[in-house]
């Protein structure tokens, strides 16, 4: 796909509504943007390649630009594939075009791209020092941990454009946009950059400085309208504040038992009108979706039976998860279900302790076996504790 972004800014990138899924392992209902853009002045630079996937049809794109042009920059913001997999290709049919990177991207090329000589193709991304192009300047910002360590944004000062590498961007193919943006850029943010919060932060304190009049992701659509609302977003999302107010019941059940008393309790909340009621199937549903509604609400409650001695297997997967992502900033119920020696409860705890500024509320409720009227009375007190903030 070829369009403006303005009269000297093209975009170049390729949909993938193939990919079944993003890093072997987040469903794409909707495939997969890998945006790339070209600026046109006295120099011309390109933004970022596209993942080797796509790249025949990349390479399309890039000549139809270009035309009788020759590329003196490839600005590389994030050397993971599926950003930089044409990084080779570039240099090979354009021996004038120079790499601008970050000093750790530098280290970073020869992981990727073996036995290719980079020497004197390289120009060191410097914060203090831009980038002319002629009409344009591009002011680097180094990103670390947004998601990778060698990551920089850019700013285009001429056409106030911040380039922000996987920042600001989400799943889906342009060609299928059709919902509202936050649903799936918040499942991106908090899976692919949900535990680099404080870098989140610090990156955009430097791009507050700046007159950004448009935002070009690498992934998701170009947004140039209401930036107000997405930066917003990204500050409540970075900060691990409470986006929505809510509870997220998260189970885990082998014959249906635990699932009945998940729902049962999805029932109460929702009847007392206690905000937004999320439920999901660990077994089931997709995990990077409720791990997405776990950070969005402000409470959790795990559902889960016992197994083998310890937990059942999907809700160690999902706690897990949690941990590696930075859950935090939140309060969380534990429901366990045993018919002869409960042992979730005790598992799920102990994982939940090691995360940060978790209120873990108290008691964890055991159900044995099928739910009983007793039981339904301990799910009605939990509904209280819950409502009691």
């Amino acid at each position: 796909m070829v369009k403006d972004v303005t009269s000297t800014v093209k975009y170049i990138g390729v949909d993938d509504t193939n990919l079944d899924l993003f890093e072997s392992q987040y469903y794409l209902p909707a495939g997969m943007a890998y945006n790339s853009y070209v600026i046109l002045d006295e120099k011309v630079a390109i933004m970022d390649t596209v993942d080797k996937r796509v790249g025949d049809e990349w390479l399309v794109n890039l000549k139809k630009v270009l035309g009788e042009r020759k590329p003196d920059y490839l600005v590389v913001h994030h050397m993971e594939p599926d950003h930089s997999a044409l990084i080779q290709k570039v240099l090979e049919d354009y021996p004038e075009c120079m790499i601008v990177c970050s000093k750790r991207a530098v280290s970073m090329l020869s992981a990727f791209f073996v036995g290719f000589d980079f020497t004197g193709r390289i120009i060191e991304a410097n914060e203090k020092e831009p980038l002319s192009l002629g009409q344009h300047s591009l002011k680097f910002i180094a990103a670390p941990m947004v998601h990778w360590p060698e990551v920089i944004v850019s700013y285009d000062e001429t056409d106030k454009i911040l380039f922000s590498a996987d920042a600001f961007g989400k799943f889906g193919a342009l060609c299928n946009e059709t919902e509202d943006w936050a649903c799936e850029a918040r499942r991106y943010y908090f899976n692919i950059c949900g535990k680099y919060g404080t870098m989140v932060q610090n990156l955009l304190k430097k791009a507050s400085a700046l007159d950004i009049q448009i935002i070009c992701p690498l992934h998701g659509p170009i947004l140039k309208e209401n930036l107000s609302y997405y930066i917003g977003l990204y500050n409540t999302w970075s900060n691990y504040e409470v986006e929505t107010p809510g509870t997220l019941i998260a189970y885990a059940s082998i014959h249906g038992n635990t699932a009945e008393a998940a729902n049962k309790l999805a029932e109460i909340l929702k009847a007392r009108n206690a905000g937004k009621v999320a439920i999901t199937d660990l077994s089931r549903d997709d995990q990077a979706e409720a791990i997405e509604d776990a950070f969005r609400l402000g409470n959790l409650v795990l559902a889960a039976s016992s197994y083998d001695g310890g937990l059942f297997p999907p809700m160690y997967n999902f706690i897990h998860k949690l941990e590696i992502k930075g859950y935090q900033k939140r309060r969380v119920a534990i429901i366990e279900n045993g018919s002869w020696a409960p042992s979730a409860g005790k598992v799920m705890k102990s994982m939940l302790e090691t995360m940060k500024e978790l209120e873990i509320l108290e008691p964890v409720i055991t159900i044995r076996g099928k739910m009983k009227p007793a039981d339904v009375e301990k799910l009605n007190e939990l509904a209280d504790l819950i409502l009691a903030q």
